[in-house]
């Protein structure tokens, strides 16, 4: 029943009624799914498979997943990648030379 390429429901965890397609078949409890989720393994138990099927090859990228089912009718969200910004570079602390004490010596008595 779970196969590459079946559209399921996530009925388990953060994103639980959300489609996803199965994109890999990793072994009896789990594949790794991609859509409306974010790609990951997951357990074959959270998933609820659906009658439809997309025509997918195994380890599909995530463009052709999403076209597979903007196919079916399912709006997939576009995802932005977040920017790397630089980070300030430390300056390094120069040591600065404090003045010396001059100390005086006391005269001893004799």
């Amino acid at each position: 029943m779970i196969e590459v390429g079946r559209v399921c429901i996530k009925i388990a965890g953060r994103e639980s009624m959300k489609r996803c397609v199965v994109v890999k078949v990793l072994d009896n409890n789990y594949v790794e799914i991609d859509g409306e989720v974010k790609r990951k393994k997951c357990n074959i138990a959270h998933l609820e498979p659906l009658k439809d099927k997309v025509s997918i090859k195994e380890g599909a990228s995530t463009a052709e997943v999403k076209k597979a089912l903007e196919k079916l009718g399912v709006k997939v969200k576009e995802t932005k990648k977040k920017e790397k910004k630089e980070r300030p570079t430390k300056q390094k602390k120069t040591k600065t030379e404090k003045p010396k004490k001059v100390t005086t010596k006391k005269a001893s008595k004799k």
